[in-house]
């Protein structure tokens, strides 16, 4: 299932429609970022006899689930390399590349169409972290790097599907990281982001991303970190400058691996969670104070503040932009922002505070 997509941030150079690619079908829930997923409701939709998802979602009191069944779909492996117009392609916006239940040797082969087609930039999002960690760190059993695994896959393209004449543009002796493969983490809260981020930067990528969104609490990105063994405590440091502390601010040294890129953004749809203006001004203010590039995607249908007040004559009227309320666990917010669009992405609503940027290299 490929199709030109609405999503902003995988858009065109050009300001065109991306794609997405999707070799693999179905998931499961890892953590509460999930659980308003829209790919399970539009998988749903598709779900009957017959159809490209059945049996991979069910019907819950909450709504379509994944059923954990992960599927790798042979027919669109190859679905890159007869797109002849360069395109940002987002990889597996269905499912999950790095699922658990993803063969090492069907990725091998995604990632040699991938350096087949040299002409796109793919984006992958992963809220697998370590799985993704792992398969490009490891050595197989006969001590070959993951590039050669690759190779190995790319020859057996070449070979059994394109023939000899495929115009493979002189990359198909790849290295890692592939230069047109950007890999990236989904975290939706603080917890999330200490866990991920860290393995996503000791993987080796050619440019590194953060999706927060659903954005469900503020993340602080000078402060991402993990537990290391034989330390008393975390290893934190700004994974946006690479600036990073030992434990109490007082060690510091520059990491030659920071993030690239960050998109940001509140949940839609129904059920919407509320994510709080504040949480996104602090992640946009972090990325420019590092010169990492920040694409605001949407304020979410739930847009709340922790401190703001509503303005009175913004309070009257049938129409007012503004309210005051009780969140549904009983905190009080100052306000919630009325907003036309539904998803609260459009852009002619926020102002210029909100950038949509993408990424650029660093000097």
């Amino acid at each position: 299932m490929s199709a030109k997509t609405s999503i902003e941030w995988t858009r065109n150079a050009d300001g065109t429609a991306g794609k997405t690619w999707n070799p693999v079908r179905g998931c499961s829930i890892v953590s509460p970022g999930c659980h308003h997923c829209y790919a399970m409701k539009q998988a749903h939709r598709f779900s009957g006899a017959g159809k490209a998802y059945e049996g991979l979602t069910k019907q819950t009191k909450a709504g379509p689930q994944w059923t954990g069944v992960v599927r790798t779909v042979e027919s669109a492996l190859l679905e890159p390399l007869s797109w002849r117009k360069p395109a940002r392609v987002f990889v597996n916006s269905m499912s999950d590349l790095f699922h658990e239940d993803v063969p090492d040797a069907f990725i091998d082969r995604v990632f040699a169409v991938m350096a087949l087609a040299p002409r796109h930039t793919f984006q992958i999002l992963t809220k697998r972290a370590e799985r993704m960690h792992a398969y490009f760190t490891r050595q197989d059993s006969h001590g070959f790097q993951r590039h050669s695994n690759i190779n190995g896959a790319i020859w057996s393209t070449l070979g059994t599907r394109l023939g000899s004449n495929i115009h493979h543009g002189g990359n198909w002796r790849c290295r890692l990281p592939l230069p047109n493969v950007w890999l990236g983490v989904s975290v939706e809260d603080q917890q999330r982001a200490d866990e991920r981020i860290p393995l996503l930067l000791e993987t080796p990528a050619a440019v590194r991303f953060v999706s927060a969104e659903p954005l469900l609490g503020p993340i602080d990105f000078t402060l991402c970190g993990h537990r290391v063994a034989g330390w008393d405590e975390d290893w934190r440091y700004n994974v946006l400058s690479g600036e990073e502390w030992a434990g109490p601010r007082d060690e510091h040294a520059e990491r030659s691996q920071h993030l690239d890129w960050v998109i940001v953004g509140g949940e839609s749809g129904p059920g919407a969670r509320p994510c709080a203006l504040e949480w996104i001004e602090s992640v946009v203010s972090q990325c420019k104070a590092a010169g990492v590039g920040c694409f605001t995607k949407q304020l979410g249908a739930y847009v709340v503040s922790e401190e703001r007040t509503a303005p009175v004559d913004m309070m009257s009227g049938p129409e007012s932009a503004y309210r005051n309320l009780r969140a549904p666990n009983g905190e009080v917010w100052a306000w919630r922002m009325g907003l036309r669009d539904r998803k609260g992405g459009d852009p002619t609503e926020w102002g210029a505070d909100y950038p949509r940027q993408f990424p650029e290299a660093r000097q």
